[in-house]
């Protein structure tokens, strides 16, 4: 037993002496060639720059929007395309854009846009009667009256407020403080217009909500199948900073036109 122990003592003892004597390999420091303020200055404004002081929380909110698309959103988009036939889908694009046409011509007419506000109009009227309740867009292939674009995030603009923080919004993705607002209140309108159509119906209060429901899915399902941008797909190393600079200069023709 003593030689045992002695033995370990002596195999601890080498041990830490050689722990103690080998030398730490250190990789030599190569400086920078050029400091930063070299290239980036201060008082310069470049063209990637944004006002983004929500940065790291949005971009945790960029991942999570990547995986629940990638692992949810699309699987149930991929579904519903191997479902129903190429003509069904467009039917039904046809008919939330005729639904959501109320949100263009309310906010074309806030912005003084009579000549978009008349095409709107016009649009909604013949796709609704002609088009069989907005499934055929006959305005567009017949008449040629392409669909006007427009939300109360430009009406906002239009009437000179800034865009504010950059905010990226689970699920819905890019997004600002002023566009956000915007967003709310056309989501207002257009649920308020919704539920005024199936009062119509003269269902009852559950049978309301099941139908409310379901065409609130089917909207967001449709709406993300006819949106081609798939997370991290750009090629860009910055991907982030790519989508973050071009949805602020889409968002700031939208309201300069």
């Amino acid at each position: 037993m003593k030689r045992a122990l002695c033995l370990m003592l002596l195999t601890a003892f080498i041990f830490l002496a050689g722990c103690g004597t080998a030398p730490v390999r250190k990789e030599p420091e190569i400086p920078a060639k050029y400091p930063v303020s070299k290239y980036v200055k201060p008082d310069v404004t470049y063209a990637i720059d944004a006002y983004d002081p929500w940065e790291p929380m949005n971009r945790r909110i960029y991942i999570f929007n990547a995986i629940f698309d990638n692992f949810v959103f699309l699987p149930v988009v991929q579904a519903y395309e191997f479902v129903l036939p190429v003509l069904v889908q467009k039917g039904i694009t046809n008919f939330f854009n005729n639904l959501t046409e109320v949100t263009n011509l309310t906010n074309s007419l806030l912005q003084f846009k009579f000549v978009k506000a008349v095409n709107t109009f016009g649009r909604v009227a013949i796709n609704t009667t002609v088009g069989l309740g907005g499934l055929i867009d006959v305005a567009t292939i017949n008449d040629g009256i392409t669909r006007e674009d427009e939300d109360f995030g430009q009406t906002l603009g239009f009437y000179g407020l800034g865009p504010g923080p950059y905010l990226v919004l689970p699920i819905l993705g890019p997004s600002d403080l002023r566009d956000t607002t915007g967003l709310v209140v056309d989501s207002v309108v257009y649920s308020m217009m919704v539920g005024e159509l199936i009062d119509l119906t003269g269902l009852g209060s559950p049978e309301d909500d099941i139908l409310n429901y379901s065409l609130t899915a089917i909207y967001a399902i449709d709406k993300r199948s006819n949106e081609p941008f798939r997370y991290y797909k750009t090629g860009s190393a910055f991907e982030y900073d790519l989508i973050r600079k071009l949805f602020l200069i889409k968002r700031q023709f939208q309201i300069e036109n």
